[in-house]
């Protein structure tokens, strides 16, 4: 019987990036199978949607004062240490796992769970080029450089795919503490689209995309993501009786919006960030093509999403999504020189329907396989039983004297 804990998860709510996705659809799945789940994220009080949110002792949900909070990075205010340490004293939970958010306290998490006796497990999500092709996988890099040290004063650190397990080996966190646990999705929810049995959403999803044969980029409109190569090759190729539709919202919409890129013909929609999930599932269902030019990726939930929908999936080799399209689950590009790559595969994507047909029907088998959110799941609750079943054995104290005899340095 498996080991029921409570879990003090600190993550991200907004805005929404792939760490807030992990962290929702992870919390609430462990939810469902009766762990206690105190999710803890910056939120400033003073916010009116956080309504409710308190240091009661009965309240699962505690908010951390910020100062700047992106989808990258956040600066916490000075008060949101002690308002973690007093919040995880209140709680008691059997142990911390932080989806990183790249703030401060990320670097300062194992000395406070350490000195509370809870374990602490990371979820470390940067995205990374192994191959430093280019500036923005150098910058990555840095952030795995910076990270490491603490890392290896963490517990457990889960990452989504053997070569980030390599990045981080190489930079000296220990292999034993390295757990690689791919994202998952849920095959039962993200289902291909029945013809012969629509939902009004579906079929209003359907009418706004008109009657083109629909390639799909959905994620964040940011440099790193290389929407603008995607949309180079598509004017230069110009596939005839299609549409690409841009699913999302970024620093870069408004330039590449009002691009000469996209502004010839109707061939380009730009549909905005999607909050529904019944609607962003229907874009997928309703999608032929689905590609991702990312010049650096951790695991794209969205490209696992479009996957489980059946989906045709073109990404590139960035992070760990070559990994999940290898051997005839997608098409793998390189992360150089996209454009061109692209401008010789649309044409063969939309000449060849079967073939697209046929990717799609591969990559959901794939998921089934490998990517599911039950597996994912199966995999934390094990390494949880594991860490927790060892407890005693964990050492509490791997930091200078100062630190483990009640200093106040952490208040």
């Amino acid at each position: 019987m498996q080991l029921v804990t409570h879990i003090a998860w600190l993550g991200k709510k907004t805005p929404f990036c792939g760490n807030v996705s992990y962290g929702l659809s992870t919390t609430e799945a462990l939810r469902r199978r009766g762990h206690t789940i105190s999710f803890i994220h910056f939120d400033n009080p003073s916010n009116p949607k956080n309504k409710g949110t308190s240091l009661l002792a009965n309240d699962p949900d505690v908010s951390l004062p910020y100062l700047i909070k992106s989808q990258v990075y956040t600066i916490p205010s000075l008060r949101a240490q002690r308002e973690l340490r007093e919040s995880l004293e209140r709680l008691k939970p059997d142990l911390v796992h932080a989806s990183l958010t790249l703030s401060p306290l990320d670097f300062r998490l194992p000395e406070l769970c350490h000195q509370l006796g809870v374990p602490l497990i990371a979820t470390f999500h940067p995205a990374f080029d192994s191959r430093l092709r280019n500036l923005t996988a150098s910058t990555q890099q840095l952030t795995y450089q910076l990270y490491a040290p603490s890392l290896a004063k963490y517990d457990k650190v889960i990452v989504f795919s053997e070569m980030q397990a390599e990045v981080l080996a190489k930079l000296g966190v220990k292999e034993t503490k390295i757990q690689v646990i791919p994202n998952g999705v849920d095959p039962d929810l993200w289902l291909p689209l029945r013809v012969d049995n629509e939902t009004d959403i579906q079929r209003h999803v359907r009418k706004q995309l008109g009657k083109y044969r629909i390639f799909l980029y959905m994620g964040r409109i940011a440099s790193e993501k290389n929407v603008e190569a995607l949309l180079r090759a598509w004017r230069q190729v110009e596939p005839e009786n299609c549409r690409l539709v841009i699913v999302g919202d970024g620093p870069l919409r408004p330039t590449l919006e009002n691009n000469s890129l996209t502004n010839k013909e109707n061939d380009v929609l730009w549909w905005g960030y999607e909050s529904d999930l019944e609607t962003k599932i229907a874009l997928l269902q309703c999608a032929e093509v689905f590609l991702l030019p990312s010049l650096v990726e951790g695991l794209s939930i969205a490209l696992l999403e479009a996957m489980s929908t059946e989906t045709a999936c073109i990404a590139t080799d960035a992070g760990a999504d070559g990994e999940v399209l290898e051997n005839g689950a997608g098409i793998v590009l390189n992360t150089e020189n996209v454009t061109s790559q692209l401008r010789t595969l649309l044409p063969v994507l939309k000449d060849q329907p079967l073939l697209t047909c046929e990717l799609g029907k591969r990559a959901r088998i794939r998921i089934q396989e490998r990517y599911t959110l039950k597996q994912n799941i199966d995999s934390l609750e094990s390494l949880y039983s594991t860490l927790l079943s060892g407890k005693n054995s964990i050492t509490l104290c791997n930091f200078p004297t100062s630190l483990c005899s009640g200093d106040n340095s952490l208040n």
